[in-house]
């Protein structure tokens, strides 16, 4: 899915234990009978934390179902402040109730399980302290993991073949005296760059024509083999390399200019299937495509279908029987480049070739990944809407069936060959946890935030629906603090635009909530899950019903709830969201503060600073420097008088570190109240997986600025 600002489905990345009474924690995850989900459509209760409380979060991964179906593997992964890192282990969760849930790994941090075909072994991603993510392998039923990469830059996604023998992987290539591939060569004494390109740059990878992301293919060792032994002396010049650093050799497969992703196996395994840019032009638009190699090694060739369309592909998969190939592709326009609020549609074709056919509604639904089979000709897909993710099943014929819906997010899903299914999804009760799927219903197999409901308050949330001024319906949530008000109020603004709010857990509302702020939340125009015309209503329009719909519910939320109040109100949003904040800012007066974080502040010199400036303001403002101008928080900050704090990361490509100091430093100049709060090291994700220490000192400063300006029984200043 083409969303370039933000991902913003409110998860937590994980926990840390912190102070405030709580330690290093271990628990029992496990429910020990059976639970239904609530009810659609009812209400939860979500529980509200402090920064320090961070550790309690455990993020929870797609499950990996053994083919028997018998359990599921997930990695449960948190923040921890000893570290300053992402820690977290595999666990196994037994599909009978009867049994427990289990730690089955030790690592520093274990995520990405996947059992292969014939369920002997299970493969993963492991990462030390210092290091990048390895691919290991282990018996199913126990034992000693064994590393079997040693790539320089680390391994992203991977997927088994057909056989069980082979595994396929991404990998960044670096050139050679680049990125610590030299001996002494530090990244200040590299070689200069010269670039000629419009994609040269990505968020939280940096320079990227020079780091190209390839395929490779690996045989996996006989677990139960005698261990690999690294040549030395006169053997390692004696024999070719066979074995480096105790690994098997790793085959690669692709070499183009360009990211090579999401690989999957033909049927019979005897091709890989995989996502990319080797078209001709392909600097200057956005479109990816189908490519096909044989497992053996050759030149990828194009997998066009009959009626092909200027659209980038973000998934691809055969079907288990081997006679269709499904894709997920959101449209692009007549120029390549139209990205623009565009629904992701899940297509299916003959393996042989032929005509893409849509089997998702473009306009209603917005599908994504990742395509786990479901049957014979079928697969799983995700689907954004209303405020939540929905689990789909989709066939080659075109029947839909949902699976999960209702007040929650799905993370993901994987079905057993004897038709168990299991999921992994959030609400507003728990940062991620296990169900498995029976009849229609969802049974809960873990409690993972059961530690957290234990340590911390409890609110409701209230799902919300205003009307904005010309009519239009827009649906969010409030999240009341305890006591009976009135509280202040945040206004908060989600990034994207193309992306929700939901109603599952949200570290973010939970922490304001536990200060003692009423949150207000919703999805304007722009947001995806509500339809393409709701999300394409802003282009070119930025700043005009997306400012009057947050607006609208705002007031809208003052008038019906008599907790919140109207006369103390702030607001706060990033990227997107740090947009729309500048720019109401300078258009209404009311707040007693504001904080803008990570803005797309200034279209104009985006252009040449983002890693997405050379087509993201043209498509969304419209290109030229008149429409640019006319939809831009820095041609009007000289009508903000509402005291702002601006929040921006040094490593952030998105949306670059000059947006915010331009924009602070007008502020300054103009004599109003503002401060700037740089992070070093961090990129536009620092909010979501920045480092524990980071995330909790960036929330220390959020509330110090608030007890400022909007003090709380529970949040103000020291004398």
């Amino acid at each position: 899915m083409l969303c370039f600002f933000d991902m913003e489905y409110p998860l937590a990345n994980g926990a840390t234990e912190g102070s405030d009474g709580v330690g290093q924690h271990d628990f029992n995850p496990t429910v020990g009978r059976s639970v239904w989900y609530r009810a659609p459509g009812s209400r939860a209760r979500l529980t509200i934390v402090k920064p320090a409380q961070l550790p309690l979060l455990n993020s929870v991964s797609a499950p990996a179902i053994h083919p028997d179906g018998t359990k599921a593997v997930v990695s449960v992964t948190r923040p921890d402040f000893d570290a300053d890192s992402y820690v977290g282990q595999l666990w196994t969760i037994p599909l009978d109730t009867t049994k427990h849930a289990r730690r089955i790994t030790r690592g520093f941090r274990d995520s990405a399980p996947a059992f292969s075909p014939d369920g002997l072994v299970l493969a993963f991603l492991r990462s030390d302290p210092e290091g990048k993510p390895q691919l290991f392998v282990v018996e199913a039923a126990g034992g000693e993991p064994q590393k079997i990469t040693d790539q320089h830059s680390g391994v992203g996604g991977f997927v088994w073949a057909p056989d069980s023998h082979r595994i396929a992987f991404e990998a960044r290539v670096p050139e050679q005296g680049r990125y610590g591939t030299l001996d002494g060569v530090t990244p200040g004494g590299e070689d200069a760059r010269l670039i000629s390109a419009n994609q040269y740059q990505m968020n939280g990878v940096g320079y990227t024509a020079d780091q190209r992301q390839q395929l490779f293919l690996l045989e996996v060792p006989e677990l139960g083999g005698e261990p690999a032994v690294i040549p030395r002396g006169r053997a390692a010049h004696e024999q070719p390399a066979r074995v480096t650093a105790g690994v098997p050799e790793a085959k690669q497969l692709t070499f183009g200019d360009s990211d090579h992703e999401s690989p999957s196996f033909s049927a019979d395994g005897s091709h890989l299937y995989f996502v990319a840019a080797l078209h001709g032009g392909h600097d200057d638009d956005l479109v990816t495509s189908i490519y096909r190699i044989d497992a053996n090694g050759g030149q990828p060739t194009a997998v066009e279908p009959a009626n092909r369309r200027l659209q980038t592909v973000t998934g691809v998969r055969a079907s288990a029987d081997g006679q269709w190939l499904f894709h997920i592709a959101q449209d692009l326009g007549d120029t390549g480049r139209d990205f623009v609020a565009r629904n992701a549609v899940l297509y299916v074709m003959p393996i042989a070739g032929g005509e893409a056919v849509a089997l998702t509604d473009v306009e209603h639904l917005d599908v994504s990944g990742p395509l786990e089979p479901s049957g014979p000709d079928s697969v799983f897909v995700l689907n954004t809407a209303l405020g939540s993710v929905e689990l789909l099943k989709v066939t080659a014929e075109g029947e839909i069936t949902p699976l999960v819906h209702g007040a929650r997010v799905v993370i993901g899903a994987t079905m057993a060959a004897n038709g168990e299914i299991a999921v992994s999804l959030s609400d507003a009760s728990t940062v991620g946890d296990v169900a498995s799927l029976e009849r229609g219903e969802l049974r809960l197999l873990t409690d993972f935030s059961a530690v957290l409901r234990n340590n911390s308050r409890v609110s409701e949330p209230m799902d919300f629906e205003a009307e904005s001024a010309d009519g239009h319906p827009v649906h969010g949530w409030l999240v009341l603090p305890d006591g009976p008000g009135p509280h202040p109020v945040l206004l908060t603004i989600h990034g994207g635009p193309f992306a929700q709010y939901t109603g599952a857990f949200f570290d973010e509302a939970q922490v304001y909530a536990a200060a003692g702020y009423a949150v207000v939340m919703c999805n304007p125009r722009g947001s995806s899950g509500y339809g393409q015309a709701h999300g394409r209503a802003i282009k070119e329009r930025m700043g005009t019903v997306d400012m009057q719909d947050v607006l609208a519910f705002l007031d809208a939320a003052l008038t019906a709830v008599d907790a919140l109040d109207k006369d103390r109100v702030g607001i706060m949003g990033g990227s997107y969201g740090g947009y729309l904040t500048a720019w109401t800012i300078a258009h209404d007066h009311r707040f007693k503060a504001a904080i803008v974080e990570r803005g797309f502040l200034d279209p104009v010199s985006f252009t040449g600073s983002s890693d997405i400036g050379w087509f993201f303001g043209g498509e969304y403002t419209g290109g030229t420097s008149e429409q640019m101008v006319a939809q831009s928080p820095m041609a009007v900050v000289t009508n903000v008088k509402t005291p702002t704090l601006v929040v921006h990361s040094e490593n952030d490509l998105r949306c670059p570190i000059e947006q915010g100091q331009r924009y602070y430093a007008h502020l300054k100049t103009q004599g109003v109240e503002t401060a700037l709060l740089v992070f070093p090291g961090e990129d536009h994700e620092l909010s979501r997986s920045g480092t524990p220490h980071h995330r909790r000192q960036r929330f220390d400063h959020i509330l110090r600025w608030w007890a400022k300006y909007l003090p709380t029984a529970t949040n103000r200043l020291e004398a």
